[in-house]
């Protein structure tokens, strides 16, 4: 009898044994599947994020070419400047969004090296603007130094403020502030060429009728040394005229051309870090998927 019971205890031992792996594989089945379906939504996040996160890209691109002939770049040497960051960018636009839709069919490893080598470029590019922006080099192109050397041409700046004019930006400002009394005009925001163009410099202290007619102060002139300031001299209540023979509307265009492309370079590092960051987190994502699985 007692080598019965221990032959049944044994028996059942050897079957808990045999269970215990098939418990453990079915809780591993139900556990993994949760864990894959759980990254497969983070994946798909991070792809909605990726490809939204380049749509500014594009969108750039369209003001990169407006921006080209509404600033009067056109008269520089800019526009192939222009044109060649605009086909970068579509370069990477297209090339980050075709390796969401491949993710599946590309190795993930080649994926992220295609993706990534873009990316660094812009991210150079970006960085190379800004620091352009404080380089002193006038043989370089869009930096303030080889702006004031352009500028410095009369027969340039005569195209430059008939494009200016042509641009209509004192007409608009004189429609915008026709309602405008001398207070609210003085505290309008200007923009530096509506500042620098069409109206007189500060120093001039002329008095306000509308945003592009000022008086000269009889009382003033005398008293003041600023009539000595050549933009002083320069104004006229003509709307051909203005300012547009200033040294503060050639600094004013140069103060425009240089922000624009300090933002251009902030756009090109900004959106670099953030998409290098979620197609690397994406990355990741996917090499977990292919290990869990």
């Amino acid at each position: 009898m007692a080598d019965n019971a221990n032959v049944a205890d044994a028996v059942a031992v050897t079957v808990i044994e045999e269970n215990k792996p098939k418990q453990a594989q079915d809780v591993k089945k139900h556990i993994i599947p949760e864990k894959f379906f759980q990254m497969e939504q983070v994946s798909g996040m991070l792809s909605v994020v990726s490809f939204v996160l380049s749509l500014p890209i594009l969108a750039s691109v369209t003001w990169l070419l407006y921006m080209k002939s509404y600033d009067c770049e056109w008269l520089f040497k800019l526009p192939s400047l222009q044109i060649g960051i605009s086909i970068g960018l579509i370069f990477v636009f297209l090339i980050c969004n075709a390796a969401l839709f491949l993710r599946t069919r590309l190795s993930p490893m080649v994926g992220i090296l295609v993706v990534m080598v873009p990316l660094l470029v812009m991210l150079i590019v970006g960085i190379a603007l800004l620091g352009a922006n404080n380089m002193e080099g006038r043989r370089i192109p869009a930096t303030p130094s080889w702006f004031q050397m352009k500028i410095r041409d009369n027969s340039l700046w005569s195209n430059i403020k008939q494009c200016i004019y042509d641009t209509g930006v004192c007409e608009d400002l004189a429609t915008t502030s026709v309602d405008l009394k001398s207070y609210d005009f003085s505290m309008k925001k200007l923009s530096s060429i509506e500042s620098g163009c069409c109206k007189p410099p500060t120093v001039c202290q002329m008095q306000y009728v509308n945003a592009t007619f000022w008086k000269k102060d009889d009382r003033l002139v005398t008293q003041s040394f600023s009539y000595n300031n050549e933009d002083c001299d320069s104004w006229r209540n003509d709307s051909d005229i203005l300012c547009y023979d200033c040294k503060s509307c050639r600094e004013g265009y140069i103060s425009t051309l240089k922000s624009k492309w300090l933002k251009l370079g902030e756009f090109l590092v900004c959106m670099a870090v953030l998409l290098s960051t979620s197609h690397l987190l994406l990355f990741l994502v996917t090499m977990w998927e292919l290990y869990v699985s």
